[in-house]
């Protein structure tokens, strides 16, 4: 089980990233963790912004009675961050990085690349939304969302917030039983004697004894879209997504990585967790 026993807030001295610093600082107070703010420092023009921002952002922290340090790297963030953001137990807290339109067109968003190269879990602040009051989290009915689900729960219980879990029911595409009794009985799913059944029932069961009250919706449909649908609906403060797919290799040519759609849209936090094996080796990053 994941337990966040620190934070670490990212800045390279975009004024985009200030979302990241501000909701770290609160996430940081609220969960009573301390934190880790990370200058990286891109270009030596930069370098007098940057340890602005983090002085600042540490002595705010200091001043509310959490424990913070700065830490200043020269190089690229997507190079930097990774390198930084390796211990499980550490929340990593990005925001925008600032990148022109072109280049993210030419090589991809930001936290893409985070996303692919960071094993502990990634919270990406496009927008700081305090204080989360409604959390989804968007499980597959299977049991690799189950660290996700955990740590939402965690979350859920220290900042007094309400948990959504969210099911989508992909159209059927191949001839698979267990996958057409899916679709067909999509509406009642959870009384269906399936894994994905199974799963979500034991979700609702583990955030109940929690002490959380967990409402459960089931949409049919693209996931990305589906999410968005239900993120714009519910009006939620912050989005969970977990999956042991990986961004490398042919897959994410073919199909989309629903994570980093969903974030690229978003108007809310969203936590990127990967699960964990028994062993505690991290799959590769959600797709």
């Amino acid at each position: 089980m994941i337990a966040i026993q620190n934070l670490l807030l990212c800045t390279n001295g975009s004024p985009a990233s200030q979302a990241a610093l501000d909701y770290g600082g609160w996430l940081a107070r609220a969960l009573r963790v301390p934190a880790t703010v990370l200058g990286i420092v891109e270009t030596p023009a930069s370098q007098n912004l940057v340890e602005d921002l983090v002085q600042k952002a540490v002595r705010r922290m200091s001043e509310d009675g959490v424990g913070a340090q700065s830490l200043l790297r020269e190089g690229r963030s997507e190079t930097v961050i990774p390198a930084v953001a390796t211990q499980s137990e550490t929340l990593t807290v990005v925001g925008r990085l600032g990148r022109p339109a072109l280049r993210r067109l030419a090589t991809g968003s930001s936290f893409r690349r985070l996303m692919a190269a960071i094993a502990a879990p990634l919270l990406f602040v496009p927008v700081a939304r305090i204080p989360p009051k409604r959390l989804l989290v968007c499980a597959g009915g299977l049991s690799y969302a189950a660290d996700l689900e955990r740590l939402s729960n965690a979350l859920a219980k220290a900042l007094g917030a309400s948990l959504t879990l969210l099911h989508v029911v992909e159209p059927v595409t191949l001839d698979y039983p267990l996958a057409k009794q899916v679709e067909a009985r999509w509406q009642d799913l959870l009384e269906t004697d399936t894994p994905q059944a199974r799963n979500l029932c034991a979700a609702v069961d583990e955030a109940t004894a929690s002490g959380l009250t967990i409402e459960v919706k089931i949409r049919r449909g693209s996931p990305v879209r589906e999410i968005l649908n239900e993120l714009r609906t519910g009006d939620y403060d912050l989005v969970g997504l977990g999956s042991p797919h990986s961004t490398h290799g042919l897959r994410h040519l073919a199909l989309p990585n629903v994570t980093a759609e969903v974030a690229e849209a978003a108007r809310c936090p969203v936590l990127s967790v990967r699960y964990l094996d028994p062993a505690g080796n991290a799959s590769q990053a959600e797709g």
